[in-house]
């Protein structure tokens, strides 16, 4: 009895020690490839975007060639296979399914090529199915893993968000309000080394928050107006995930594929050139406010152009997903929420002179519309948190995102990754 026990307890020594060797070796390459497409995003996004900005004949050339070149590239050498996003590593997890070793180099380089070339999403889905394949492929390798499937998955996509977002936190609860929905000794053990390499690796890099802004303290006289800003934030958040499942199934109609990137590249032109603000993932738009807010009066002319802008960025990039493009709602939820609460905090100041801060308004907006375009608030809190280094608006954009959250299911209650034909009928 005891030499049984004893054998069991060796066992047992001998798959954790796996575990953790092979949480290592995830959350360093989930990192490295993160980091990696995301610094090649941003070089060649500011590098196109100059481009456009000097010659607009780019604004009708770069999305139309980069929707061709996905294309070509999906037919000839990603296996024929449109990327689903999210919806992939959801199968993965609940099936038998694996998620395929190709899916790395295919999210990587549509990521990569979508975003430069002007399509308005973002980076963040292609990172997370990216590391969430290498969690697959990692568990497929020795028999002792597979059980630990999800975890493994859930290990890959944790490290790659904090790779993102320099937020562990916001990795390993992304992880699982999104991913795993339960916790398990293993997912604790695997996520939490995974994002702790990946953190390492950031600090070793000295990389930077995404936004370097100072956030100044909020006042308890603007709380009746952050939940105003919930509120909207859900409603919006509702409007871009319709736009993303209409654009979907209306762009499924269409039975040629050349149709769809004309179409697309179309639009998107069009719309690009109208707001340039709409190119990529928006980010440097948002740069380009954080160190403006007190100098911006809100004319009319400004106030439509904010108003032009929440309304065409959900269907711009409805419509880049729509035809061909690689992304998701993460960095179109962050754009919609910066402009939505700067919008609010200025028609408030200019209106009903209340005297709150823009930039805070706009850190809020940010959290409030992802929390309710995921459901996934805590997510949400810490992400954002992890943008800017900051923890001054923790509390606010806690009770924000939950307000935005359960807006949003109460007028809908699925997002882009939950949502199946199959339930609505």
């Amino acid at each position: 009895m005891n030499k049984t026990a004893q054998i069991k307890k060796n066992h047992q020594f001998i798959k954790f020690r796996k575990l953790v060797i092979v949480s290592i070796l995830i959350g360093f390459l989930s990192a490295f490839l993160g980091i990696s497409l995301k610094k090649i995003t941003e070089y060649y996004e500011e590098i196109f975007f100059h481009q456009v900005s000097v010659n607009p004949l780019f604004y009708i050339l770069f999305p139309v060639f980069g929707l061709s070149v996905i294309y070509f590239l999906r037919q000839y050498l990603f296996k024929k296979k449109e990327n689903k996003g999210i919806k992939e590593v959801f199968e993965s997890t609940q099936t038998t399914k694996n998620l395929p070793s190709y899916k790395i180099p295919s999210h990587f380089i549509n990521g990569l090529l979508t975003v430069v070339f002007g399509g308005s999403t973002g980076i963040e889905v292609s990172t997370v199915v990216a590391t969430a394949t290498i969690g697959s492929v990692a568990h497929e390798k020795e028999n002792v893993f597979r059980q630990y499937k999800t975890e493994l998955i859930c290990a890959g996509v944790a490290a790659g968000v904090t790779a993102l977002f320099s937020s562990p936190i916001a990795g390993i609860l992304f992880a699982l309000e999104v991913i795993s929905r339960k916790v398990t000794r293993a997912f604790i053990i695997s996520n939490v080394i995974a994002v702790s390499i990946a953190f390492g690796l950031l600090s070793i890099l000295k990389e930077e928050p995404l936004f370097a802004v100072s956030i100044e303290t909020w006042h308890l006289k603007a709380i009746p107006y952050f939940i105003l800003l919930g509120i909207l934030a859900g409603m919006n958040s509702v409007y871009l995930t319709k736009c993303v499942l209409f654009f979907k199934s209306q762009f499924g109609k269409i039975g040629t594929h050349y149709y769809k990137i004309i179409i697309g590249s179309a639009v998107l032109s069009i719309s690009l050139f109208i707001f340039p603000q709409l190119y990529g993932e928006g980010y440097h738009a948002i740069k380009g406010i954080f160190g403006n807010t007190a100098q911006i009066p809100l004319t009319i002319t400004l106030a439509l152009t904010f108003i032009g802008i929440l309304i065409l960025k959900p269907i711009v990039t409805s419509i880049t997903l729509a035809s061909g493009g690689n992304g998701g709602v993460f960095a179109p939820s962050l754009f919609i929420g910066a402009f939505l609460g700067l919008l609010l905090a200025s028609v408030l100041n200019s209106f009903f002179h209340v005297n709150v801060i823009p930039v805070n308004f706009m850190i809020i907006g940010m959290a409030a519309v992802l929390s309710a375009s995921i459901h996934a608030p805590f997510t949400a809190i810490f992400l954002v948190c992890g943008l800017t280094n900051d923890y001054t608006l923790f509390l606010p954009i806690l009770v924000v995102c939950l307000i935005s959250k359960y807006t949003a299911k109460t007028l809908y209650p699925y997002t882009v990754y939950s949502y199946a034909p199959s339930l609505t009928k």
